[in-house]
Parts: C-alpha cells; sequence; structure tokens
C-alpha cells in the first residue's frame, strides 16, 4: 500500500470514531429574586459527560500516531509533529509517537522545536526501561542536541535582537539618533547600566 492510500486509510478511518472530549465550560448560573425559577434552571441542567470509551481512546492514538508515520516517510515533519502531538493527547505516554514527534522536531530544528525534542527525550527515558538500546540512543540523541539547542537559540535571539534594532534605529534616525547611541553595560546587580554616547 502506498504511503498516500494508507494516509487516506487511517485519515478515513479517524474521521469515522468520535471526536476527542472537550472539557465542557461551566454554565452560568443566574441568581433570581424568585426561587421558582432559581429551580426550574437548576433542573434543566445537562448530565455530566460520561468518560471516554479507552477502546475508542486507543484507537485515536494509533490512527494519529500512523498519520505521524505517514508523514515522517513523506518528510513532512510539521504535520507529523502535529499528528504525534494529536496522538499524544489522546495517549500522553505513546512511546512511538513521542519518538516521531522528537525525531520530526530535530529535523525543523528551530528553538522550538529542539526544546521539544529534547522534553519529549526526556520522558522517553522515563518511559522506557533503563539498559534498552533504545535508551541508549535516546541518552545520545540528547548529548548531541545540547549544542545544536544552544546554537538555535543564539540564532534565533540574534535574529529577534537584530529586528528590534532596525525598529529602533527607524524610530530613532526621526530624531538623529540610532541604537548605536546607547551602550548597555553589564553591572554588578545582574542588570544593565545604559549609556549615552554621541
Amino acid at each position: 500500500m502506498s504511503l498516500i492510500c494508507a494516509l487516506v486509510a487511517y485519515r478515513t478511518a479517524l474521521g469515522r470514531l468520535p471526536k476527542r472530549q472537550k472539557v465542557p465550560e461551566p454554565k452560568p448560573v443566574k441568581l433570581d429574586d424568585d426561587d421558582g425559577a432559581q429551580q426550574e434552571e437548576e433542573t434543566e441542567s445537562a448530565p455530566e459527560p460520561s468518560p471516554e470509551d479507552p477502546e475508542l481512546v486507543k484507537t485515536r492514538a494509533v490512527l494519529n500516531a500512523n498519520i505521524g508515520a505517514c508523514y515522517v516517510k513523506l518528510n513532512d515533519d510539521k504535520l507529523a509533529v502535529e499528528a504525534c502531538t494529536e496522538a499524544l493527547l489522546d495517549d500522553p505516554n505513546y512511546v512511538k509517537a513521542l519518538q516521531r514527534r522528537a525525531a520530526s522536531n530535530e529535523k525543523i530544528g528551530s528553538w522550538s522545536a529542539l526544546t521539544s525534542a529534547q522534553e519529549d527525550y526526556t520522558t522517553l527515558l522515563k518511559l522506557l526501561p533503563a539498559g534498552d538500546a533504545a535508551t541508549r540512543q535516546i541518552e545520545r540523541n540528547q548529548v548531541q542536541l545540547k549544542p545544536r539547542l544552544e546554537a538555535a537559540q543564539r540564532k534565533e535571539t540574534d535574529e529577534m535582537l537584530g529586528k528590534l534594532k532596525g525598529i529602533g534605529n527607524s524610530i530613532l534616525g526621526n530624531f538623529g539618533l540610532s541604537t548605536d547611541n546607547f551602550q548597555f553595560v553589564p553591572n554588578d546587580e545582574g542588570g544593565y547600566s545604559m549609556n549615552f554616547t554621541r
């Protein structure tokens, strides 16, 4: 079966299952002076929703994880992360979904994606037995992930500061100034002092 056919089959099956229940918001209670009206409103309240069938929850998790596997093979890491996240909403300890989401987030490579991958690897280490081959691989992945995470953080921080500096320069330019006129120097209290220079 081709990946596209499998993806369509998994999505079709998922569409036939009941959706995950959302936590209902409490209905506001109207306070009336008339006790009869208040009692009538209380008797009309809907019954509490019953818990979902565990078989349906597991099936939904498996289908979403399989959809994630299809996207991994199609090299669509963003959709793989989304599908695995859906699986993990039904089963937070689903090892395959955690592994796929972590690997896809590593490929995405942004600071937030790498942070999520690191969190998934930490969760996997808690779930898998010590000494397992998968555990050793996850530990290696975490070691390799650390410098990438730090580099992504520096890169995105520098990009953000560059954009802020550009905005600052466009505003300060109206006054004949630029952000280069302001220097931030660390002080002994853990903060920064700002100096103005011409």
